[in-house]
């Protein structure tokens, strides 16, 4: 009986913890920037299709250099047929300084023509027609149900997986482990925003290495996890 009013002690701490952040994050992240998929969906609209190209390019790229480049390539092209219509030597110039820029013309490419020929030249808006998409992981095909349609769903990257382990509100060794228990413990509705939040949260103040706890406002609620350095 002990034991049960113990655990039920520790969740009711780790729930009104949890509530704390996620009103610390919902209020200072107003103020700070915003990912590029949400910076794309502000400027053209709420497109399934600009966003899973967005998610493409981001890949191995920084939001500086893949914003600018998907503005650039959406003034132009912003359905598969468009893409195709781009040579792919004239689209890896398009693309480039995006990581691995060739061979991401060349996804562009095949993205839209599946796109064509197996769903009428729409993006599919289930987790496993996503998937069966070739380039889709979990993170893209997440963030293209929250951000391209609005559909519930929890898009896990580096930043959401390491500043959810550093704030001890999991503790998970993968990205897809992390979705997984944030599921079960963050309310739905916030499930859209959790990305948004935690994403700027991890670029702009809980970078990788020696992250700026001095002025992070939820330090008082942070365990630090894994954290040896920091400034």
């Amino acid at each position: 009986m002990q034991k049960i009013k113990k655990f039920k002690k520790m969740n009711n701490r780790m729930s009104k913890r949890l509530a704390t952040i996620l009103s610390i994050l919902r209020e200072h992240t107003k103020a700070m920037g915003k990912p590029m998929v949400f910076q794309i969906t502000n400027q053209f609209g709420r497109d399934p299709f600009l966003v899973l190209i967005s998610c493409l390019l981001s890949l191995r790229t920084r939001d500086t250099v893949t914003g600018p480049i998907c503005i650039k390539l959406f003034e132009i092209a912003k359905t598969p047929q468009q893409i195709l219509e781009i040579p792919v030597t004239k689209l890896e110039k398009m693309i480039y300084p995006v990581g691995f820029y060739r061979r991401k013309a060349r996804l562009l490419h095949t993205v839209s023509a599946d796109l064509i020929e197996r769903f009428k030249s729409k993006v599919p808006e289930t987790e496993e027609e996503l998937l069966s998409i070739k380039g889709v992981g979990r993170k893209t095909a997440n963030l293209v149900l929250a951000e391209g349609f609005g559909i519930p769903a929890l898009c896990v990257d580096t930043h959401v997986h390491r500043v959810s382990n550093r704030l001890g509100i999991v503790k998970t060794k993968t990205p897809e482990q992390t979705e997984i228990e944030l599921k079960t413990i963050i309310p739905k509705n916030d499930w859209i925003h959790i990305n948004r939040w935690l994403v700027v949260w991890g670029q702009e103040i809980c970078v990788p290495i020696s992250p700026f706890c001095s002025r992070c406002p939820l330090r008082p609620v942070c365990p630090r996890v894994g954290v040896k350095k920091s400034r």
